[in-house]
C-alpha cells in the first residue's frame, strides 16, 4: 500500500539523515527530490506545491538549523504537514437523534460502492448498531444479487424491490421499513455510471432530498489517481457530501489520491478498503496513514487488530509457555492461524516500524505459510512437542507427506529452533517477540 511513495520519500530523508549540519541549500536539495516523489505518486500539482512550501517554511526556521539532530527534526515536520495534509483527526460517521441513522453511498460505477457499503454494514454491527442494507441501484445488472450476497455472508438484511424501477421510492420505502423492524441505521447504495453525467446527477440529489441522509459518503477507487480526485470534485459540487471513502488503498502503491482528494474538497476521508475481504475496512485516522507512507508503521492499528483477532486466554497461556521455555511447533502452527486472521500479511508487516524498509527479498511469502502449515500437520504430536526427535529419516517422511523438499523440512526445524531462543530472549512477561517469530519461519 502506497509502496513506491513511502520509497521515494525514504531516498530523500536517507539524504538528510546523512547531514552533520542542514544548511538552506541541502534543504531544497531534498524537498525538489520529495516534490518529485509526490507528482510521480499523481499528488495534485497545487497540493504537491503547497505542501512542500509548507515544510520549506518551518524547515529553514532557525530551530531547525540549531538543532542538534537536524535531519530528525525535518522529517518530523514532514510527519505533521503530511498529518495536516490528510486531515488532522480522525472523522467518524454521524449518527441520527431519532433512528434510523441514513447513509447515502455515492461514487462511479466500479469504485466499490456495493462492497463498501456491505463492509460499512458489518463494521457497524460489530459496534452492536442493526444495519439495513438498500439495494438501490436499479441499472447495473446484478447489483441487486451482490448485496443480497454480501448481506448474506455477513448475516446482515436487505431491502430489495425485485419489481421497483424508481430508486427514490426504494430508499423511502426501505425506511419505513427499517423503521418498522427497529433498524437503527440505513445504508442505501445509490447506482453508479462509467463518468459523471446529468442523469445520475439528478437521480442522486433525487435520493437525497427524498431520505435527508445524516451522511452522504463519496466511495472512490484510490488507484485513479487524479481522476479520483476530479470525480470527488464534480460530486462534492453537487451533493456537498461529508465524507470521502478510499476503496482499493491495498493496491495502491502511488498514493495520488490519499494525498490529494482531502485538500482539493475540504472534506474528510473516514474509511479505507484495504482488501476484499468484508472485514477489510478500516477507520482512517490521518497520523496512522502519515506514519505508515513514512514508513514508521502502525503500531495502534496492529494492536487493534490483534485484540480484534486474539483470544486472550491464549495470548496468557502463551506467554507462560514462552518464559517457561516450552513452546512447541503445535503453539507456532496456532500462532500462525491467528496472524492470518489479522489480514493480508504484508498490511500486518508494514504496521512493525522498520519493516516496510526491508529489501524486496525480505518480503512475507503468504504462499509459503501454506507449506509450512503442511510441514507441521505432517509431524506426529511428539514431534511438534520435541523438535529433537526430528533425525534424518522422520525429515525424509514428514516432507513426502506434506508435498515438501527435505530442504525445506530443515529450514523450518532450524528457523523455529532460532525463534525459540529469540522468543525466550524477548518475553520477558509477554509475547511480542511472536510477530517477529513468524517473520523469520515465512520467508
Amino acid at each position: 500500500m502506497l509502496e513506491s511513495l513511502s520509497q521515494k520519500l525514504e531516498s530523500a530523508f536517507k539524504r538528510l539523515r546523512g547531514q552533520g549540519k542542514i544548511t538552506p541549500q541541502n534543504v531544497e536539495e531534498s524537498l525538489r527530490e520529495i516534490r518529485r516523489a509526490l507528482l510521480d505518486a499523481d499528488v495534485n500539482y497545487r497540493v504537491a506545491k503547497q505542501f512542500v512550501e509548507d515544510v520549506r517554511k518551518r524547515a529553514l526556521g532557525q530551530e531547525v538549523l540549531s538543532s542538534i539532530t537536524p535531519g530528525q527534526l525535518i522529517i518530523k515536520i514532514i510527519f505533521d504537514e503530511m498529518v495536516k495534509l490528510l486531515g488532522t483527526s480522525r472523522a467518524d460517521v454521524a449518527e441520527a437523534q431519532t433512528p434510523p441513522t441514513v447513509i447515502l453511498v455515492t461514487g462511479l460505477q466500479g469504485a466499490g460502492k456495493t462492497t463498501f457499503a456491505a463492509k460499512l454494514a458489518l463494521l457497524l454491527k460489530k459496534k452492536g448498531r442493526l444495519p439495513l442494507l438498500v439495494a438501490a441501484d436499479i441499472y447495473r445488472p446484478a447489483a441487486v444479487d451482490q448485496l443480497e450476497m454480501l448481506g448474506k455472508q455477513s448475516g446482515i438484511p436487505v431491502y430489495v424491490e425485485r419489481e421497483g424501477k424508481d430508486a427514490v421510492a426504494i430508499a423511502r420505502h426501505a425506511i419505513e421499513h427499517a423503521r418498522k423492524n427497529i433498524r437503527d441505521t440505513v445504508i442505501v447504495d445509490t447506482a453508479g455510471r462509467l463518468h459523471v453525467d446529468e442523469a445520475m446527477m439528478l437521480e442522486v440529489e433525487r435520493i437525497k432530498q427524498a431520505t435527508q441522509p445524516n451522511e452522504i459518503l463519496f466511495a472512490v477507487d484510490s488507484m485513479t489517481g487524479q481522476d479520483a480526485v476530479n470525480s470527488a470534485k464534480a460530486f462534492h459540487d453537487r451533493l456537498n457530501f461529508d465524507g470521502i471513502v478510499l476503496t482499493k488503498l491495498d493496491g495502491d502503491t502511488r498514493g495520488g489520491a490519499a494525498l490529494s482528494i482531502r485538500s482539493v474538497v475540504q472534506k474528510p476521508i473516514k474509511f479505507i478498503g484495504v482488501g476484499e475481504k468484508l472485514e477489510a475496512l478500516e477507520p482512517f485516522h490521518p497520523d496512522r496513514m502519515a506514519s505508515r507512507i513514512l514508513g514508521m508503521g502502525d503500531i495502534v492499528s496492529l494492536v487493534e487488530k490483534a485484540q480484534e483477532n486474539f483470544d486472550q486466554a491464549k495470548a496468557e497461556k502463551l506467554d507462560e509457555k514462552l518464559r517457561k521455555a516450552t513452546f512447541t511447533f503445535e503453539d507456532f502452527l496456532e500462532q500462525l492461524q491467528q496472524v492470518k486472521k489479522m489480514g493480508p500479511l504484508d498490511q500486518v508487516m508494514a504496521m512493525i516500524p522498520g519493516m516496510s524498509k526491508l529489501p524486496a527479498n525480505a518480503e512475507v511469502n503468504e504462499k509459503q505459510f501454506v507449506r509450512v502449515e503442511a510441514i507441521i500437520h505432517s509431524m506426529t504430536r511428539e514431534e511438534r512437542a520435541r523438535p529433537s526427535l526430528l533425525n534424518g529419516s522422520r525429515r525424509r517422511r514428514i516432507a513426502m507427506g506434506s508435498g515438501t523438499s527435505v530442504q525445506e523440512v530443515n529450514r523450518l526445524v532450524k528457523q523455529f529452533e532460532e525463534m525459540q531462543k529469540m522468543m525466550k530472549r524477548m518475553s520477558k512477561g509477554n509475547s511480542r517477540g511472536a510477530m517477529r517469530g513468524l517473520q523469520l519461519a515465512t520467508h
